[in-house]
């Protein structure tokens, strides 16, 4: 399978911590892909018309998009425990990562806002007021993701924290959230999410 690849995305990061945890990185070629918003990728466009990362392209050509679609897809290869089947813990999943991806988008929104030559300094301040919300809502959580298995939405929430790390280094959310900071800690101790971690090139 081929799988349209950056070191620096967030969601092509959810998708390779769902392949290490897997052990199904042998039936993946990265193939190194640039996605900007502002200049559509003609390679990419080949597989997927949104021109968007990461783009899994399966074996008899067909093509996967979105980063919840090819997790959940790699998980159904192996049958693998990403996704519960059913009851309070495949909700509570679903609701971490749908949480977690809801805070990708609006970063990453956030980042090309501030990058403009003239932001405007309302959306700005509401990118930050749901930020520290949500922030607030998952420390007080700490404690029930530690107790969880790990699972999609875990894995959503890492890259989400990560991507904060990042691109908002003066943000400063471990002080604001020193459980949940602590819970991330314990994260960066899996081999799937450090072998992962962004980086530019």
């Amino acid at each position: 399978m081929k799988l349209h690849w950056s070191p620096k995305s967030p969601f092509v990061r959810k998708v390779m911590i769902a392949a290490h945890e897997l052990d199904l990185l042998h039936s993946i070629e990265p193939v190194r892909s640039v996605a900007a918003m502002r200049e559509p990728n003609p390679a990419i466009m080949v597989d997927n018309p949104l021109s968007k990362i990461p783009t899994l392209v399966l074996p008899d050509g067909r093509a996967l998009f979105d980063s919840v679609v090819i997790c959940e897809y790699l998980n159904d290869l192996v049958e693998g425990p990403l996704f519960p089947k059913a009851g309070e813990g495949r909700w509570q999943a679903l609701r971490w990562h749908a949480l977690g991806n809801g805070l990708l988008d609006m970063l990453i929104l956030w980042r090309n806002e501030r990058e403009r030559q003239a932001p405007l300094v309302q959306l700005a301040d509401a990118f930050e007021l749901k930020t520290r919300a949500t922030l607030q809502l998952l420390e007080r959580e700490a404690a029930t993701l530690t107790a969880a298995p790990f699972a999609i939405g875990h894995l959503t929430l890492v890259c989400a924290l990560g991507y904060l790390d990042y691109r908002f280094d003066a943000f400063g959310w471990r002080r604001q959230a020193p459980s949940l900071s602590a819970w991330f800690s314990e994260m960066q101790q899996r081999p799937s999410v450090a072998a992962t971690a962004p980086v530019d090139g």
